[in-house]
Formats: C-alpha cells, sequence, structure tokens
C-alpha cells in the first residue's frame, strides 16, 4: 500500500512541477529527515508516513508547489530561524519559543502517549511508574536531543526537577545505539516509531523494553511549520484543506 501511494503521489508531484515550473521562485522547500513512520522517502522527492502523507496531500490539493528537502533536523529550526526563503518542516510540535520566528498551521496528526525506552535486562527502572519517579532517581541518566523538544508537559518537568542527563546532537536512530551501550539508561520515543526504529538500526526489540508512564497525558500534537517569508494566505490555504480533511481537533 505504501509503494502505491507513494506512486500516486510521485505522479501528481510530477505533474506538479510541469504546471508550475514557470514559478519556482515561488516553490516551498519542505524540510525533512528519515523518521520511520512520520516520514520515510519512496522516490526521489516524494515522502509518505503518518506526518508526510498528510503534509503533501494538503500541499498537492490546495495547489501549493513543494519540493521535499532532505535536511538534518538540528539544521532545519536554524533555517526557519534565518529566514532566507520560504521554507516548511513537518512534523514539530508546537512550543512558544519557536512562535517567534515560525508560522504553524493547524495540527496534522496526534500521536499516542510518549514512551521511554530502555535496555530489558536495565533492573534500576523495575520499579518506577512515573516520569517524575524517573526524573527523581540521580541513579538513571535520561538521554535527550539538543533543541529538541519532548511537548510541553516532559519540556516542563525537566526544566523544574533537572534530572541528571546527558544531551546529544545526534538523531533518534543513534541516540538508540547509545542506549544499547549503555551510554545512558533511557530515552523518550513516541510509541508509533519505536519498533520501526529498532529495525532501522538493525537491533532486536527483545533487547528492549518500553516504558508506558502513569502520568502522561495524551500524546502530542504535530503541525507543519514554516518560515516569516511564507504568505499568510498560504498558511490559510492549508488550515482550511487541514480543517475539512484531518480529524484532530486544534
Amino acid at each position: 500500500m505504501k509503494r502505491n501511494l507513494g506512486h500516486s503521489l510521485l505522479i501528481i508531484a510530477v505533474l506538479q512541477c510541469f504546471t508550475f515550473s514557470s514559478a519556482a521562485e515561488e516553490m516551498l522547500r519542505v524540510h525533512y529527515n528519515e523518521r520511520p513512520p512520520y516520514l520515510e522517502t519512496v522516490a526521489p522527492g516524494i515522502a509518505v508516513g503518518l506526518t508526510a502523507t498528510p503534509a503533501t496531500r494538503a500541499f498537492q490539493n490546495t495547489g501549493i508547489p513543494h519540493l521535499w528537502v532532505k535536511t538534518p533536523s538540528k539544521r532545519q529550526m536554524e533555517i526557519l530561524k534565518q529566514n532566507r526563503g520560504k521554507d516548511c518542516l513537518v512534523g514539530w510540535f508546537k512550543k512558544p519559543e519557536r512562535e517567534v520566528f515560525a508560522k504553524y498551521t493547524r495540527a496534522i496528526y496526534q500521536d499516542k502517549p510518549t514512551i521511554a525506552i530502555a535496555l530489558a535486562n536495565n533492573r534500576k527502572t523495575n520499579s518506577l511508574k512515573s516520569i517524575k519517579n524517573f526524573f527523581a532517581n540521580q541513579n538513571l541518566k535520561l538521554l535527550v536531543k539538543s533543541g529538541y523538544s519532548y511537548g510541553k508537559f516532559i519540556d516542563s518537568l525537566i526544566d523544574t526537577l533537572n534530572p541528571k542527563r546527558q544531551t546529544v546532537t545526534t538523531e533518534n536512530a543513534n541516540m538508540l545505539q547509545m542506549i544499547m551501550a549503555a551510554r545512558a539508561d533511557y530515552m523518550f520515543a513516541s510509541e508509533e516509531e519505536a519498533d520501526g526504529m529498532i529495525e532501522t538500526v538493525g537491533l532486536s526489540k527483545n533487547d528492549f523494553k518500553y516504558i508506558h508512564f502513569t502520568d502522561t497525558p495524551a500524546g502530542n500534537k504535530r503541525y507543519i511549520l514554516c518560515s516569516m517569508k511564507v504568505e499568510n494566505r498560504i498558511i490559510e490555504k492549508l488550515n482550511t484543506w487541514i480543517k475539512h480533511n484531518v480529524n484532530i481537533s486544534d
């Protein structure tokens, strides 16, 4: 089904390239990094997934010319801050500090509640049930990505409880390998991507355990973010389509 969907999106994208070739300077650059099941390349310039597919359909069905560009996640936010062109990102969380330099659409996806991933044989995590318990235990080291948001609830707890942690700039798959090497005890992930992330790095799910917390709220919502150079009319067109085609309250 993924192959058929990618093929259909590719045909539409090719037709759009011809339609909008005379207005190439107006084309939006949509930045993404490989992150199954949210974002996954199926053909040159075509990404599908839980956030990629609704984003692509929103751009295509509103007639907005766009080009998917592979960009490391750390670099993506810097591009929006620099505001040098018409750039958008797909599947990021909403944070007040980001709204200073980015325009948000309506939500295009909502996660399941956040989980933690730890080694299956890590006994230090066995008796702990809540995120607050994890953060209070100074024998546990949390692995976090620099500049990354884990949603308002977890971000605020990190700020207030200051858990023992290691901050890195690498992608989630490499962070998982660090957990495997026991360089940290646990990391946060969405339940949707956990299995695929383990498979991507060639590890076994049996080596890990998923920790479902007792105090996590509903899953975080994910959005399309655009630079300030993207006109409000573009955001409004995307929002209108999303409102009528994506079943997420916002």
